[in-house]
């Protein structure tokens, strides 16, 4: 795994929690998983494909969630609202938007889906080729958890590769 296709999320996401939630962020317990990703709680999973490839998972508790949806409408908000599924949705938006920005400016060419919400809490499956950085930030809302797996894509790879002479 590439850290140079890495940083830029968790650099965009330590920006982006920080100013949503009004308040400093610490990042904890960074570790590679290869055995795919079990939810937290209310996740929203982006997918990247193109020059790059892969998928960014923002996930917090379902208490998290709320008290995150609460901060950003400016008022109190029941866990069972669509707004709380929303606001992870719009988080993630936010994150991915600040990372693409830096990947963009760098030279990379990719396209970016739109936010899945998963609520169920079955793993997103990791492949052979896929392993993932996991992480969590303590925000002043409570943890949040991302999950990011993120490659060159093998179209990419070929291009770099040496070309054998003989």
């Amino acid at each position: 795994m590439k850290m140079q296709l890495i940083q830029p999320f968790i650099s965009a996401a330590d920006s982006v929690l920080a100013h949503a939630l009004d308040g400093p962020t610490r990042i904890g317990d960074l570790t590679m998983e290869e055995d795919g990703y079990r939810q937290k709680g209310v996740a929203a999973v982006i997918s990247i494909n193109g020059e790059i490839e892969g998928r960014v998972i923002l996930d917090m508790d379902s208490a998290a969630a709320v008290r995150v949806a609460s901060a950003l409408a400016g008022c109190e908000v029941d866990a069972s609202e669509q707004v709380v599924r929303e606001t992870v949705c719009e988080l993630a938006n936010m994150v991915i938007g600040n990372a693409v920005t830096l990947l963009n400016d760098r030279g990379y060419q990719f396209k970016v889906h739109p936010p899945e919400i998963r609520s169920n809490k079955e793993n997103v499956r990791s492949t052979a080729e896929t392993e993932a950085m996991a992480m969590y930030f303590d925000t002043p809302a409570g943890r949040i958890f991302v999950n990011i797996a993120m490659r060159y894509s093998a179209q990419r790879r070929s291009d770099k590769a040496p070309a054998l002479t003989n």
